[in-house]
């Protein structure tokens, strides 16, 4: 239900799994860095990633979920949930967080979410 937790790292709490559409995201804003998109599949699978396509920066947010995928609204590039990676014929890759969902509640590494080197 997570993408790869790390054991020791420091967890803020996002939100409710429920709170996610089935098939639909959650936009969690971060101050002076680019927001973070949280997926959830129609099996309950929850990722994230930053909310930009590697292809024009796209807001992934606002993307179509399938699958283990979401597909850019701007231009219909398919990028995979677990690792944030275009799927062929397209190249490039997006930051993919770790999720870590504890009693239903979804949580995001905080030293992640602090990072602005997904800037730009």
């Amino acid at each position: 239900m997570s993408a790869s937790p790390d054991a020791s790292a420091d967890w803020t709490p996002i939100c409710r799994v429920d709170e996610i559409p089935m098939l639909g995201s959650r936009r969690v804003a971060r101050e002076g860095a680019a927001p973070v998109a949280v997926f959830r599949t129609d099996g309950d699978r929850v990722f994230a990633l930053l909310d930009r396509c590697p292809h024009q920066g796209g807001p992934l947010s606002q993307g179509i979920v399938f699958g283990d995928s979401v597909a850019c609204p701007l231009h219909n590039w398919t990028i995979g949930l677990p690792d944030g990676c275009a799927r062929a014929p397209d190249e490039g890759c997006t930051q993919r967080f770790a999720v870590k969902v504890d009693a239903g509640l979804v949580h995001l590494d905080r030293a992640e979410l602090q990072s602005t080197a997904a800037l730009g």
